[in-house]
């Protein structure tokens, strides 16, 4: 990655500093066009104590540049989190970077969909429906903006001063905004569905009755078997379901788990986006199919955005050099 010996640490304003959508989503087309397999990406781990847990995600990257890990430390009940992401390269073993992830996060997993939205919505410009209208949401829409022409957004959630509070933060876009007051009004005329907001009460916020043919839905809000998304009709109305980690979402994410429960048997239709980047599955076969994107989060995306930012921030002269060096120690004889 470098011949720079020294580890550079970012903070949360030098990441949103160096990233930029565009060049997050080329990244990724990359990363995810190389062979990837479990022994580079193994499944996430996740440590529980009384209520706190330390979620770790690691992967070694294909292209032979860095290997790393994004941690996650959480308190629910306390309503905290901390993301810390240590970049080694993979020639030197030396740690090259620390990052705050927590940025990070939010801007991997739009990059990730808006390339998946690239690749398997219709051509043209895109009606876009969104279901919530937090922090995932918006950076959801900046990250499609930066990869297709969209026509018009439509936002719905519950509260009327948040859906006006997400048209105003993107307004910079200058796209075409509404707010509505439900679901079905926001879904009405539109080719893609963004569903970032989960229910409270673990309720689908998203109902397959909703589904007209064409559609593609991104749902993001499902990364856990207690957390709910989309109804089991959604599931069992999509004729191709594409994963960025196709067990996790098959077997850890709730709207995956009720449809199960529910007899529906969505394994012959889910295939890995690794798959769908790489050529080795064509994605939409038609312009009536309903395609549905399930996305939980890889390690493939972390350091993928990570190492784009370290480049970046290296080059516009961003982020702090550490006065000490984590030496590699030599190992065996």
């Amino acid at each position: 990655m470098t011949t720079d010996t020294s580890t550079l640490f970012l903070t949360d304003a030098d990441v949103r500093a160096a990233f930029d959508w565009a060049a997050a989503s080329k990244a990724l087309e990359q990363a995810y066009a190389l062979p990837a397999n479990e022994a580079l990406y193994p499944p996430r781990t996740m440590a529980r104590g009384d209520g706190v847990w330390l979620r770790t995600l690691s992967g070694v990257s294909g292209d032979g540049a860095v290997m790393g890990a994004k941690m996650i430390a959480a308190s629910p009940r306390a309503g905290i989190a901390s993301y810390l992401i240590p970049l080694f390269d993979q020639a030197s073993a030396a740690l090259i970077a620390l990052l705050d992830g927590n940025s990070v996060t939010g801007f991997r997993t739009a990059a990730t969909t808006a390339l998946a939205a690239d690749r398997l919505a219709r051509p043209g410009a895109i009606h876009l429906a969104v279901i919530g209208s937090g922090f995932e949401a918006k950076n959801h829409v900046r990250a499609l903006a930066a990869l297709r022409p969209i026509a018009g957004v439509r936002v719905f959630s519950p509260n009327p001063d948040s859906r006006a509070r997400f048209i105003a933060d993107l307004a910079d876009l200058g796209l075409p905004m509404a707010g509505m007051d439900s679901a079905q009004e926001a879904v009405e005329g539109a080719d893609v569905v963004l569903c970032a907001a989960r229910s409270r009460d673990e309720t689908p916020t998203f109902h397959g009755a909703l589904l007209r043919p064409g559609m593609t839905v991104l749902s993001i809000g499902s990364t856990l078997p207690e957390q709910i998304e989309v109804d089991a009709q959604t599931i069992a109305r999509s004729d191709l379901i594409v994963a960025d980690m196709v067990e996790e979402v098959a077997h850890d994410t709730g709207d995956m788990i009720a449809a199960m429960r529910a007899g529906e048997d969505f394994a012959p239709r889910l295939v890995a986006l690794d798959a769908v980047i790489g050529g080795r599955h064509p994605g939409r076969s038609s312009p009536d199919q309903i395609v549905l994107y399930k996305s939980v989060g890889a390690a493939l995306q972390d350091l993928t955005v990570a190492a784009m930012c370290v480049e970046r921030a290296r080059r516009l002269g961003l982020g702090t050099i550490l006065p000490v060096t984590i030496a590699p120690v030599r190992k065996g004889k």
